[in-house]
């Protein structure tokens, strides 16, 4: 019990440190990473609680879930961001991937001359 403060410190700069260097350079606002991580050892409270009070806001306007993953939001073809929820998407459901099948479907019919279908066949054994 004696030393659970000072862990508990040293848990929340080894916690802010890996933080700081997964994070995206968006996240760090202008400030070189190296810079972040000397504020962090060398005023660890300080350096901990900036560090989270900055990037949480980063993310947050990025309209990222906090401790989602940091792939930046999601885009419709048109590269406007995709309405509704954040994360994977089921391919009917994922705008990008129908444009994309969409394109791959008139890029066969541009080459076979017709719509991507498959004519229609008389049945020969129905006569």
């Amino acid at each position: 019990m004696r030393y659970l403060g000072f862990l508990l410190l040293v848990a929340v700069v080894v916690y802010t440190v890996t933080d700081i260097i997964n994070a995206p350079d968006e996240d760090l606002h202008g400030l070189p990473r190296g810079i972040w991580l000397v504020l962090v050892v060398l005023i660890p409270v300080l350096g901990s609680v900036v560090w989270f009070a900055v990037s949480v806001n980063g993310r947050r306007s990025r309209g990222e879930a906090l401790g989602g993953p940091r792939s930046g939001p999601r885009t419709a073809p048109g590269g406007h961001p995709a309405p509704g929820r954040q994360g994977p998407l089921a391919p009917d459901d994922d705008p990008e991937f129908l444009w994309r099948l969409e394109q791959e479907r008139r890029r066969r019919a541009g080459e076979t001359g017709t719509d991507g279908s498959t004519p229609p066949t008389s049945d020969d054994s129905s006569r």
